[in-house]
């Protein structure tokens, strides 16, 4: 008998485990019973798409006689369905840097945050003369956002631009920040100073380089400051509590949301339960599985503003002229995905069975433990860059193709299949492939956990050993 894994009692599909007689790739779908056309595919519970052609017991089911059933938005009932996690006073801990205002960072940089683009070679030229010089051991790295805003940009997108850069100054991982600027941008110091708030002068430092005869001496001058400041914080040992992770995917295959995903779930449940703070994002997946995290909000008023993130982004897919269900992409499709649906439901996972207890939009910072839902769009770098200027400290990144991307922090991945993991280890941080093999979750779930603590340590990620750090802002309007 051909080994296939039927997900929930309720699918009229299995996904394939092995090669078959069939013919049916290993991670596709095969039909359980007769699906005539039109009539819902289920897997997962839920329908991921109805059938364009009549398919038979045993049949290939994929985009060829599968397509999906999403369009526009949609009128939603409040119908709560979630246990609170059980609280975990286990004590456990991690290595982790104080910052003044009571923060926690786990890496402690000396980041260089342009206030706009044009400062984007002299803050790289200063960072690399820096660099030269040496760092000490507690000073990890030294890291430019480069981008390409600040300026020419209105409404939205401006303020949007100068929330991400605000956040990555005061984001923990930093030891020391500093923001050039050049002097004549939308994004004047001064505006950018107040929007920022309050801040440690030791710890950040700004610079307005039309100020100065020479901009790379000054930039010397203040970034030897920071590098010195820095250096006299050393880890001590945190609770849990304060660890705050970001959740994300990319490059999924179909053994995405059965294996990662899962594992991913679980760990965020295993922090929110000690009073940690987990953060899910890409709107755009999850659509089509949506009424899960619904379902799972604390309250009427977080359900309202749930929804309002997930029409508001169909209503921009719309005033594009694009439709709603215009995703998977290609590689996600090799690997067993067939609609938005499917990619969805097997996205959800991420957020494990933690209560749904915050919405916050693009730009905004995490405001309570457990799990919040940010407004973003499924895009790796500008979704990983949202999650780290929310607050994260690191971001769990699953994958079944397997990507290089870092960003403004660790992104351990996690690999969907063990031989995406064996092909690709100097990418690959964690194999949840296992799952697939006779390991169950509660040991593989429990390792997990272990090894994301020792990263919050200081273990370094494989973007990290890489020297892969990248950084992008969602635009969204116009630019002049």
């Amino acid at each position: 008998m051909n080994e296939t894994l039927k997900i929930n009692e309720r699918d009229n599909v299995a996904v394939a485990l092995s090669e078959n007689e069939s013919g049916v790739p290993v991670g596709h779908k095969l039909a359980l019973v007769p699906i005539a056309k039109g009539e819902p595919v289920i897997k997962y519970g839920y329908p991921i798409g109805t059938a364009s052609a009549a398919i038979q017991a045993g049949e290939w089911v994929h985009d060829h006689n599968v397509k999906t059933a999403l369009s526009g938005t949609l009128e939603y009932n409040y119908e709560p369905n979630f246990q609170p996690l059980e609280i975990i006073n286990d004590e456990r801990s991690f290595m982790g840097y104080p910052r003044a205002n009571g923060d926690v960072g786990i890496r402690n940089e000396l980041w260089i945050i342009p206030a706009v683009g044009c400062v984007n070679g002299l803050a790289e030229k200063a960072a690399a003369k820096l660099r030269a010089e040496g760092l000490p051991d507690n000073v990890e790295d030294i890291v430019v956002f480069s981008h390409p805003y600040g300026c020419s940009q209105l409404g939205d997108d401006h303020e949007a631009s100068r929330k991400i850069l605000a956040d990555l100054v005061r984001h923990p991982n930093a030891g020391g920040v500093l923001v050039v600027g050049l002097g004549c941008e939308n994004n004047t110091m001064e505006a950018f100073k107040e929007l920022i708030g309050p801040v440690d002068g030791s710890r950040v430092k700004f610079l307005i380089t039309q100020d100065v005869e020479d901009e790379l001496v000054e930039c010397g001058k203040l970034l030897r400051e920071l590098r010195d400041n820095a250096v006299s914080v050393q880890r001590e040992p945190m609770p849990v509590s304060k660890l705050r992770i970001g959740l994300k995917c990319g490059g999924s295959d179909a053994f995405s949301g059965l294996t990662a995903n899962s594992l991913v779930g679980a760990a965020s449940d295993r922090l929110i339960a000690r009073g940690g703070s987990a953060v899910l994002t890409e709107i755009p997946e999850a659509f089509g599985a949506e009424t899960i995290l619904f379902n799972r909000c604390v309250n009427e008023k977080v359900f309202n503003r749930a929804v309002e993130v997930v029409n508001d982004f169909k209503n921009y897919f719309i005033s594009h002229g694009e439709p709603v269900g215009e995703n998977p992409s290609p590689g996600n499709k090799e690997g067993g995905i067939t609609t938005l649906e499917d990619k969805s439901l097997g996205c959800v996972q991420k957020g494990g069975l933690a209560p749904l207890t915050d919405v916050i939009r693009y730009g905004e910072r995490i405001k309570s433990d457990g799990l919040t839902l940010l407004e973003g769009p499924g895009n790796d770098i500008v979704a990983v860059t949202a999650l780290a200027a929310s607050g994260c400290l690191m971001v769990l990144f699953t994958t079944g193709r397997g990507t290089p991307l870092g960003g403004p922090v660790p992104v351990v991945k996690i690999s969907s299949n063990t031989a995406l993991a064996e092909r690709k280890k100097n990418w690959t941080d964690y194999n949840a492939g296992v799952l697939l093999e006779g390991k169950a979750m509660a040991e593989v779930g429990d390792a997990f956990f272990d090894f994301l603590l020792d990263t919050a340590s200081g273990l370094l990620t494989r973007n990290e050993e890489n020297g892969y750090r990248d950084f992008a802002i969602w635009k969204q309007g116009v630019t002049l």
